[in-house]
C-alpha cells in the first residue's frame, strides 16, 4: 500500500499580518493513493472573518492560492480544476477543503487562510488574494515562512 503524506498549516490574514494563533486544522493527513483527502479548517476570530483561502506549497515552491471562498459565496478556483478539489464553507468561523483522487503530486503543505471581508476605501486596495494597506506610501503584505515535505511509502 503506498500513502501519500501530506502537511497542513494554518494562517489567519489581516491586512499584511499573517499569524496561527486562532486558526486550527490537522497538522498531518496521510491519504491513498486514489482516494479523497479531506482537511477542516477552524477559527475563533469571530463571524467577521468569513473568507476562507486554501493555499498549497510544493517543496522549493512558492505557495499558490487554490481556492478563495466565504460563507454565502461561489467558490473561486481560479486556473484549478472542481475535479480535483472541492471545498464547503456554510458558516463563517469553518470550512473543509477536499483533494481528491490524491496521487504523489498532492503531497504538499497546504495553507488555510481566513480574512475579514473587506471594502475598498481610499486607503486599501483589496483583491481576492490578498490586501494591500498603504501607510505613508509603502505596502505592507503578509510573509510567509518555507515548509518541507515529504512522501513516505509502506
Amino acid at each position: 500500500m503506498i500513502r501519500v503524506l501530506v502537511f497542513f498549516q494554518s494562517l489567519y490574514w489581516i491586512q499584511g499580518v499573517a499569524g496561527a494563533d486562532d486558526v486550527s486544522q490537522p497538522s498531518i493527513l496521510w491519504a491513498k493513493f486514489g482516494q479523497s483527502a479531506t482537511i477542516n479548517c477552524s477559527h475563533t476570530k469571530g463571524t467577521a472573518y468569513n473568507r476562507m483561502y486554501w493555499f498549497r506549497q510544493h517543496h522549493g515552491e512558492n505557495m499558490e492560492l487554490i481556492v478563495y471562498t466565504g460563507a454565502y459565496i461561489t467558490p473561486d478556483f481560479g486556473k484549478f480544476s472542481q475535479s480535483k478539489f472541492s471545498t464547503i464553507k456554510t458558516v463563517a468561523e469553518s470550512g473543509s477543503f477536499t483533494v481528491k483522487d490524491v496521487d504523489y503530486n498532492d503531497s504538499a503543505v497546504y495553507f488555510c487562510a481566513v480574512s475579514e471581508h473587506s471594502v475598498i476605501t481610499t486607503e486599501q486596495s483589496c483583491t481576492k488574494t490578498h490586501c494591500v494597506s498603504r501607510r505613508n506610501g509603502d505596502a505592507q503584505r503578509g510573509q510567509y515562512d518555507t515548509i518541507n515535505h515529504s512522501v513516505k511509502e509502506s
